[in-house]
């Protein structure tokens, strides 16, 4: 194994996976750390990426369990290590990027490393330490309304100084811009003036390689599935890298969409795919008040004609949200819906259902460990940070979007590329 990667959300971990797929890595996609603890069990793959559900668990729980996976990955070689976090930098004043970040870089004895959640290509950008989604900066995104982590300061430096210890800086855009000798001497600087994390402007795909050719010499890189795209080439000079191929077969058997993001982007894909597929609205007030049953939900969906794949959702609009979450208490809506659309998984899978297109991090997370699937190979990329997902030891197929990413017409595509 060259590059073991510590995901903090099973979507982000496909999204990573993809991209070092596409960029020629064999990449494995693990959910969870393997129960073997620290002895890593053999995988023939240029790069691992263990999926963890630990992007909104509390600081503690998410340092414990990362570092649980790095030990699995430094026992299996890896000769290089990233975190990988969401590209809008989700998280609160407390964590846990900053301090999964630095447990990292304690357990490898490092004392320099770089942040970039840029993915240009799904229009996140930095720059002058700020980060923007498309035209807008983040705070003015939507994402200031997302019910567990919302955002509401774009300053990256300013953010992620208020989670860490140690001192955050900035590589700003005109370094960046200049190429992978300017970016590592300013790499040296920064560390020289005691500085820990360095935030890193990128506007382009051009800075994404500069900033992955400039950290070949770290032990630990942070940042969204972007940062990983000049990684694959230090490997590739080194000739330690051969060709992969990304093909991955699909899946026989019905599908179900199943939705729990409340993102602008997957409510406007449920618009698109409702009208013309049966669609099933679950509100949160069914789950946490009326005590409506998982297997109710799934026997609707048995009755339901095999194509178009029904839906079945809980994404409502942020007035709605935030109605939910004063009346019940946000923690217990989000653990409800995230347990009630997990066991509707589990009993279409009982029922003959092997296709699985699911959107929203925490929610993929929940019906991933549901289903029981461990590994996954990565297939063709349906949307950009979206690949197809084959389980290696079970019989599903599945597709994991990040709230925000992929076009109208996803959930159309992404069925057809599992089928």
């Amino acid at each position: 194994m060259l590059l073991g990667c510590i995901a903090d959300d099973f979507t982000g971990a496909s999204d990573l996976a993809n991209m070092l797929t596409v960029a020629g890595m064999k990449t494995v996609q693990i959910i969870g750390v393997p129960q073997d603890g620290a002895t890593a069990e053999p995988i023939a793959a240029d790069a691992v990426v263990v999926a963890l559900k630990s992007r909104s668990v509390a600081v503690g729980e998410a340092v414990e369990q990362s570092l649980a996976a790095l030990a699995w990955l430094r026992a299996a070689g890896a000769r290089q290590y990233l975190f990988k976090y969401c590209s809008t930098f989700d998280s609160t004043p407390e964590g846990n990027i900053g301090p999964v970040a630095e447990a990292l870089m304690a357990a490898l004895d490092t004392d320099f490393t770089i942040a970039c959640p840029a993915f240009p290509a799904n229009r996140r950008t930095v720059f002058q330490g700020h980060l923007f989604v498309g035209d807008r900066l983040l705070s003015e995104s939507g994402m200031e309304h997302h019910p567990v982590t919302p955002m509401t300061d774009p300053d990256l430096v300013r953010w992620l100084q208020r989670q860490c210890r140690g001192k955050v800086g900035l590589v700003d855009n005109a370094t960046v811009d200049a190429g992978p000798e300017a970016i590592d001497a300013r790499f040296t600087e920064l560390a020289g003036l005691g500085v820990k994390v360095a935030i890193c402007d990128a506007t382009s795909d051009r800075h994404l390689r500069a900033l992955g050719k400039a950290a070949e010499r770290l032990a630990l890189i942070t940042g969204g599935s972007g940062i990983a795209l000049g990684l694959p080439d230090n490997f590739r000079a080194s000739g330690a890298l051969q060709a992969a191929d990304a093909n991955v077969a699909a899946a026989g058997g019905r599908a179900i969409v199943l939705s729990g993001s409340c993102s602008t982007a997957t409510r406007g894909q449920i618009d698109s795919y409702r009208s013309q597929a049966p669609a099933r609205l679950v509100t949160a007030e069914e789950v946490v008040e009326q005590g409506l049953g998982a297997d109710t939900v799934a026997r609707w969906a048995l009755e339901q004609p095999a194509e178009p794949a029904p839906l079945v959702y809980t994404s409502a609009d942020p007035a709605a949200v935030e109605a939910a979450q004063k009346r019940f208490g946000g923690q217990r809506v989000s653990m409800a819906i995230e347990r009630f659309t997990a066991e509707v998984a589990r009993a279409l899978a009982e029922h003959g259902f092997r296709r699985f297109v699911v959107a929203g991090g925490e929610t993929s997370g929940a019906v991933v460990q549901a289903l029981g699937a461990r590994r996954f190979a990565i297939g063709s990329e349906i949307d950009p940070g979206v690949p197809v997902l084959r389980a290696l030891d079970a019989p599903y197929a599945m597709a994991l979007k990040s709230g925000n990413f992929g076009a109208r017409d996803f959930f159309t595509k992404a069925l057809a590329q599992t089928r």
